[in-house]
């Protein structure tokens, strides 16, 4: 493992700790060079991802950004990070297990919107309006419809008015 400090290949690990139920290893390292203590993790990856984005690019995988896209989401929102680790590696896994070596970002889009909706409604709607390129106050309404509509259950049918 290459030292973030001076870029040394000469680490050695000093300590090793499963997170996460055991999927993720944590590790505590050292540089010899240097002497710079850093975290590295490791977890198990099923296959190697290629994002196709909307423009038709295809770039690798990133579980770095896409753990950045939700924290953002739920900035100064009183969600446990331990549950956002988590969540993020449900949507990983679920990717993974999907059985194709391409994803799209609208499927990674939709993942997550689908995760913040359980977590938090307000990450959900920031989420969305970035993802789906909001415009307008009518793009947030209807986004908060959506919530509305799923909390509320079945609705009565209103009588005809004539």
């Amino acid at each position: 493992m290459r030292c973030p400090s001076c870029g040394s290949l000469d680490t050695q690990v000093k300590d090793s700790r499963p997170t996460e139920d055991s999927a993720v290893i944590r590790r505590r390292r050292v540089c010899l060079t240097c002497n710079f203590r850093f975290t590295t993790f490791e977890r198990v990856q099923l296959r190697e991802l290629t994002v196709i984005k909307r423009n038709g690019r295809r770039v690798p995988f990133d579980r770095d950004k896409l753990m950045r896209s939700v924290q953002i989401a739920l900035r100064k929102r009183s969600v446990d990070p331990e549950r956002i680790e988590k969540e993020v590696s449900k949507i990983v896994r679920e990717l993974e297990s999907a059985g194709e070596n391409e994803v799209s970002s609208e499927t990674i889009g939709e993942s997550v919107m689908a995760h913040l909706r359980e977590i938090d409604d307000v990450a959900y709607v920031r989420f969305a309006s970035v993802y789906r390129n909001f415009g307008e106050v009518k793009d947030f309404r209807a986004a908060l419809d959506e919530l509305s509509d799923d909390d509320a259950g079945p609705r009565p049918v209103a009588p005809d008015r004539k």
